[in-house]
């Protein structure tokens, strides 16, 4: 695509999926990708010199490129989470990546669905996913609005959890209170009294619908933004439900990691989701043959 994708360090759901087919997994303890005395990653460097690289090649200043850019590429990469194993041994027993994905995790990559909710194409087929970090260019089954929801709740009731891809950038979605719902006026219409108290006890939220959803998709008004996991559902002390989200910023918020997002929300706000095949409805799993 000479460059025209996004080359940061951001991806999508199926790229879990993708990589854990095509190059397996490792246990932590022989591997964890931290290589520079840090407990955690830190990708700004490493993506800042691999974006560097990449737009090099991508002008191309020899008139024809050299096979050596992949390795060089691959090089940088090495040298911030160091390089994995090949081989190594686990309980006694020694593996490959490959191996050990498919003899002790036992994941299959191919039981995964992959959907999102798109007013503009036809519904239960597949459809690219128009956002700038799909740099696999994977398709995705595209359901109704309601589906969404409709299969969140089916997998939940069925043992299985969800991840969900979402704009967190939405003034009503707060990582510190654990909360994201969606209010029924802009933040920009609030009094200094009603953005003080967004977070304080159950709120009306606005309806959304499948115009106001794609309206807002369009307009870059939603995002694609952050990955997160589905794990559960609450109800308020009004009997709304929620669902029980797990993140991956740490355990610094009201909730220890943990956030509490409305149904609505999803409903607006969700640029994509994956699930199991077991988890999906069977009358959507027929609509999409699957």
């Amino acid at each position: 695509m000479h460059g025209a994708v996004t080359l940061g360090d951001g991806g999508e759901l199926h790229d879990v999926t993708n990589m854990y087919k095509k190059y397996g997994a490792v246990p932590q303890e022989v591997y964890t990708g931290l290589n520079y005395g840090t407990s955690k990653n830190k990708f700004a460097e490493m993506a800042s010199l691999t974006e560097a690289l990449l737009a090099a090649v991508v002008k191309n200043p020899n008139g024809e490129l050299t096979p050596n850019w992949e390795k060089a590429y691959a090089a940088v990469i090495d040298s911030y989470l160091g390089q994995v194993p090949e081989n190594f041994t686990y309980k006694g027993k020694s593996y490959t990546p490959q191996t050990f994905a498919k003899e002790v995790v036992g994941i299959n990559p191919d039981e995964y669905v992959e959907f999102a909710s798109y007013a503009n194409v036809p519904y239960y087929s597949k459809t690219m996913m128009m956002v700038p970090d799909n740099w696999s260019f994977d398709m995705v089954y595209n359901i109704k609005m309601n589906d969404m929801t409709t299969v969140i709740d089916n997998a939940l009731k069925n043992g299985y959890t969800v991840a969900w891809a979402s704009d967190v950038s939405e003034k009503s979605f707060s990582w510190k209170n654990g909360v994201a719902y969606v209010p029924t006026k802009k933040y920009d219409d609030m009094t200094a009294v009603e953005k003080e108290n967004m977070f304080n006890g159950p709120k009306e939220e606005l309806e959304i619908t499948e115009e106001i959803r794609q309206k807002a998709f369009d307009n870059y008004q939603t995002t694609d933004d952050h990955a997160m996991h589905i794990v559960g559902i609450a109800k308020d002390q009004m009997g709304k439900e929620y669902y029980i989200v797990k993140n991956s910023w740490g355990a610094t918020n009201d909730y220890k990691g943990y956030l509490y997002v409305s149904k609505n929300f999803v409903k607006y706000k969700t640029t994509s989701l994956m699930v199991n095949k077991g988890g999906v409805p069977t009358d959507i799993a027929k609509k999409i043959g699957a």
